[in-house]
This record gives structure tokens, C-alpha cells and sequence, in this order.
């Protein structure tokens, strides 16, 4: 160890450039690759999964982007039928609608007709 640290402190700054980049060669050599193959097979597997993860995810959004239009449009038509059915119930409208038919209004109050059970004919 000792002559590791005493090597390192008498080697030049580009020496130690290139003992690092060969230091960094020797891990990623095929004997490296090939011992760290199950940890590398792991890390595609998660690629895989994370990119379909945002595939779906991106999917998802596009449908509820597309439910929201939808829903907006069907309250907007809701709105406007309610609108259209306030105006046609009011009372001027209702007149107007009753004379087509030949109707009209009455100029006498509403009376209520009872019938008296308690006298026999």
C-alpha cells in the first residue's frame, strides 16, 4: 500500500492521467464485462420496463386529455339546453306558444271546484 501512495506521489500529473485512463481500460475489458453480466442484464431489464412505464404513462395522458375535451363539450351542450329550456318555459313564451295552437290565457283567476259528499240525492 505504502508503495502504491510512494509510486503515485513520484509520478508526474499526465503519468497519473494515463495510469487512471488505463486503470479505467482494464474495467471495462471483456473479462470485466463478461463477470459483471447478470448486474448489466438487471440494468436492461429496468431500462426496458422504464421506458415502457413512460410509454404508458405518456398513453394515459393522451386518453384523459381527450375524456377532459369530451366532458367540457357535453357540459357546454348541457348548459346551453338548460339555457334554451329556462327561455321556452317563461311566461311570455308560453303564451306565444299556446296561441299557435289556438289557446288562451285565462283572464279569471284559478277557482277550485268542491264537491259536497255529505248531502244524498
Amino acid at each position: 500500500m505504502e508503495q502504491d501512495n510512494n509510486i503515485q506521489e513520484t509520478m508526474t500529473p499526465a503519468q497519473r492521467v494515463k495510469s487512471d485512463w488505463q486503470a479505467l481500460v482494464d474495467k471495462l475489458s471483456y473479462k470485466a464485462i463478461v463477470s459483471n453480466m447478470p448486474f448489466l442484464m438487471f440494468l436492461a431489464v429496468l431500462c426496458i420496463f422504464y421506458i415502457s412505464n413512460s410509454h404508458r404513462a405518456n398513453e394515459l395522458q393522451r386518453q384523459l386529455n381527450v375524456q377532459n375535451n369530451m366532458l367540457k363539450e357535453m357540459r357546454w351542450k348541457y348548459l346551453d339546453i338548460k339555457s334554451q329550456l329556462m327561455y321556452v318555459k317563461t311566461e311570455t313564451q308560453v303564451i306565444n306558444n299556446a296561441k299557435r295552437l289556438g289557446l288562451q290565457p285565462s283572464l279569471l283567476p284559478a277557482y277550485k271546484i268542491t264537491v259536497d259528499t255529505s248531502k244524498k240525492q
